[in-house]
């Protein structure tokens, strides 16, 4: 947050905005990234809020060459716009950048794991222990990278136009995802059915959109029905179906401990639900062997 001084032209901490007497407006000074607290302004599409004196009333827009910013009357938002070409270094995240915040994570994370051992009794310094902070904070950046994931660039042209409206199944992804109460794996499968409505998607990539939403912290139940909604939202199919069944760690492990429970969810969005024999067409080929 940086708070500005219209009144002797001057401005406190990160923002680099100064307000122009003559033009009634505040106006950006040029300046390259220069430290970790800037890494979301070199983002293609990033939001940064600033406070501004209340006694500011208008909106003021201001553009150059690359991007478009609006200024809220007591809150100021800037808004960038990707209006340069592909490539340019004002539409892309800064590799440098990227590392520092991938690095400044990292070591937060190390130093909260070593906390949590310390509290449960043991020694991080011991020699088995020495390197599992550094491990498990690595392996919960992987097991989350979800968030990371883009869904544009995961379908990436995976798109075909094809006149098929039959019953398309993709069956047995296999996945893993966290669960959100205890931080512990549920695994488990995943089968997709779809009925196309002009458009098909490659195979490969219904899995990947699967497991852009499994690796993130989840319930099993809005798991699958983001699943279905990632699937409609980019093909627009007739209707679109998703089975899950998992087995839950933190029901095998802890409270109840019934190793052998596993539990099902489903989605059905579009002619899946509303249509009983396409619903069941559906669920009949998924417990044939032959399929």
């Amino acid at each position: 947050m940086s708070t500005f001084d219209p009144i002797n032209d001057s401005e406190v901490g990160f923002g680099q905005l100064k307000w122009e007497k003559g033009l009634g407006e505040w106006n950006e000074i040029p300046r390259k990234l220069e430290n970790e607290q800037e890494v979301q302004v070199a983002t293609t599409t990033s939001i940064t809020e600033l406070s501004l004196p209340t006694s500011l009333t208008p909106t003021t827009k201001t553009q150059d060459a690359d991007l478009t910013y609006r200024y809220d009357p007591t809150i100021m938002t800037r808004i960038e716009v990707q209006e340069a070409a592909i490539g340019s270094s004002s539409t892309r995240k800064d590799a440098n950048s990227i590392q520092l915040e991938s690095d400044y994570k990292l070591d937060r994370m190390v130093s909260a794991v070593k906390t949590i051992i310390e509290c449960i009794g043991e020694d991080p310094s011991r020699e088995g222990l020495q390197k599992t902070p550094e491990r498990y904070a690595r392996a919960m950046l992987y097991f989350t990278k979800g968030y990371e994931e883009d869904i544009d660039s995961v379908v990436n042209g995976g798109i075909f136009h094809e006149n098929h409206d039959g019953l398309v199944i993709v069956k047995n992804i296999r996945t893993s995802s966290l669960c959100e109460h205890h931080l512990v794996p549920f695994t488990g499968t995943i089968h997709v059915g779809y009925i196309p409505n002009g458009r098909l998607i490659g195979i490969s990539k219904i899995a990947r959109l699967a497991e852009i939403f499994a690796r993130r912290l989840q319930v099993q139940e809005r798991l699958t029905n983001q699943i279905a909604a990632v699937i409609e939202q980019v093909i627009e199919p007739s209707g679109v179906g998703v089975i899950m069944e998992a087995s839950h760690l933190c029901m095998v492990m802890r409270g109840v401990e019934k190793t052998a429970s596993t539990t099902v969810s489903t989605c059905m969005l579009g002619c899946m639900r509303s249509n009983v024999q396409l619903r069941d067409e559906f669920l009949t080929l998924l417990q044939s062997k032959t399929f």
